[in-house]
C-alpha cells in the first residue's frame, strides 16, 4: 500500500492531546497573513505581489472556483495510491516545488532548507536560475533527493551552456525553461519601494559563481559587484528567444526539457513540434501578464492538444488539495506549489516548508477519498463539473 499522507492529520490530533498544536496553521490560504508578521514589507511585496491590478492573481483563483468536485460514493477508497510518474522516476505524490528565486530574503537558510524538506518528502524541487545558493550547495543539500533545474535563459550561448554543464554534473535530472519573464513586469508592490533584489546582489548566486559569467569580466564580483550585477541583469533578460532557437537547448541538455508558461494551445503544440517533453501551463502566479487568463482555464484545451505527446504539469494558483484534484481531473500530470511553502519557509525554515508540503499531501489525500477516487493518477473531467 502506498503511503496515507492523510496520516498527518491524526498525528495532529494526538498531539493536541499533549497539549500541542501546529507551529504554523494547516489552511495555506493563511499563511501569507501570518508570514507578513515576519517578513520585510519588501520581501512580503516581492513574494506576494503580482503584475499590475492583480488581476490574474485573482483569475487563478476564480478558475479553481468555477470548477466543483462532484464526489462518489461506496468506491473502495479506503486505501490510496497518490504515486506518479514522471520521466521515467516515480514519485510518492503528483506534486512538486516551483522554482522561486531570491529564498533567503524570506530566511536565511533559503534554498538549503527548501531542498532539505524536499528531499525528505521526496518531491522534486525545481531550483531556480535566481538562486540565492549555487547549483552545487543545493545539490549538496538535497542529497539523493529528485531535483530540477529551471532556466531563465541567458543571451549569452557559453554561459548558458556552463550553467546547464553544472546542473548536469550536479544531478539536476530535467530542465525547466521559463519563457514567460525575459522581462520584469510592472509591478507596483515592488516599485513602490524601489525594491528589486537582483540588483542589490540577491539572486545572483548562479551567476556569480559561474565561470563562463566571470570570464567575461573585468573584475571578479568580489571586486566589482556593481558592474558584474548590471552584465547579470543585461544577460539574463531584455532577450525574448525564438522557437528555433530551442535546438540550442537541446544540444546542450540531453535530459527532458519542459517549457514553462505555456498558455495557449498552439504554443503547446509547438514545444511537441520542437522535440520538447513537458510543458508547465502557467501564468507566472499572476506576476507577468495583468489581465491574463487564470492558468486552469488553460489547462484542459491543452492536456487535450498534446497530452498524448507531452507530460502536461500545471502551475499558478494551487493552494489546497482539492486544487491539485481538479488540475490532474483537468489533464495535468502533476502540479507546482509556489506561494505557500515560501510563507512556510519564512515562518519555520526547513520545517515550516515541510509543513506546508505535508498538509497539502494530507488534504489531498483525505480528499481524494472522500471525493471517492482511490488513485490520483485516475482522475478524469468526469470527477468534476463545471460551476
Amino acid at each position: 500500500m502506498a503511503e496515507r499522507f492523510g496520516g498527518y492529520q491524526n498525528e495532529i490530533y494526538l498531539q493536541g492531546l499533549a497539549g500541542t498544536t501546529p507551529a504554523l496553521s494547516t489552511d495555506l490560504t493563511a499563511l501569507e497573513e501570518s508570514a507578513a508578521a515576519v517578513l520585510t514589507p519588501e520581501a512580503l511585496g516581492y513574494v506576494a505581489g503580482g503584475a499590475g491590478a492583480g488581476a490574474t492573481m485573482r483569475a487563478n483563483r476564480e478558475a479553481f472556483d468555477r470548477w466543483k468536485i462532484v464526489p462518489r460514493m461506496l468506491t473502495g477508497a479506503t486505501d490510496r495510491d497518490l504515486t506518479t510518474t514522471l520521466f521515467g522516476a516515480e514519485l510518492p505524490a503528483p506534486v512538486l516545488l516551483a522554482p522561486v528565486g531570491v529564498q533567503s530574503i524570506v530566511h536565511p537558510d533559503g534554498e538549503l532548507a527548501t531542498a532539505r524538506a524536499a528531499a525528505g518528502m521526496g518531491l522534486p524541487m525545481i531550483l531556480s536560475t535566481a538562486s540565492t545558493r549555487t547549483i552545487e550547495q543545493v545539490a549538496e543539500a538535497n542529497g539523493d533527493g529528485p531535483r530540477w533545474f529551471q532556466l531563465y535563459w541567458p543571451n549569452d550561448q557559453d554561459v548558458t551552456a556552463s550553467i546547464l554543464e553544472r546542473a548536469h554534473k550536479a544531478g539536476y535530472t530535467t530542465l525547466v525553461v521559463t519563457l514567460d519573464t525575459w522581462s520584469l513586469a510592472w509591478r507596483p508592490r515592488d516599485l513602490d519601494r524601489a525594491y528589486l533584489p537582483f540588483i542589490r546582489n540577491e539572486g545572483t548566486a548562479i551567476a556569480m559563481s559561474d565561470p563562463a559569467f566571470r570570464a567575461r569580466l573585468a573584475k571578479t564580483p568580489e571586486d566589482d559587484a556593481a558592474t558584474a550585477i548590471l552584465q547579470w541583469v543585461g544577460m539574463f533578460t531584455g532577450t525574448d528567444h525564438s522557437w528555433d532557437q530551442l535546438v540550442v537547448l537541446r544540444e546542450l541538455w540531453d535530459g527532458p526539457i519542459v517549457l514553462k508558461g505555456i498558455q495557449h494551445v498552439d504554443d503547446a503544440r509547438r514545444a511537441a513540434d520542437a522535440g520538447m517533453n513537458g510543458v508547465v501551463v502557467s501564468n507566472h502566479g499572476g506576476r507577468q501578464v495583468d489581465g491574463a487568463l487564470g492558468a486552469l482555464e488553460a489547462l484542459p484545451g491543452i492536456a487535450q492538444a498534446v497530452g498524448d505527446q507531452l507530460e502536461v504539469l500545471f502551475d499558478s494558483g494551487v493552494r489546497t488539495g482539492s486544487d491539485v484534484i481538479k488540475a490532474l481531473a483537468l489533464g495535468a500530470k502533476a502540479v507546482l506549489l509556489g506561494r505557500p511553502f515560501v510563507y512556510g519557509l519564512a515562518l519555520g525554515g526547513e520545517d515550516g516548508v515541510r509543513h506546508v508540503l505535508r498538509s497539502l499531501l494530507a488534504d489531498l489525500d483525505l480528499t481524494l477519498a472522500l471525493a471517492g477516487h482511490r488513485t490520483a493518477a485516475a482522475l478524469t473531467p468526469s470527477a468534476l463539473v463545471r460551476g
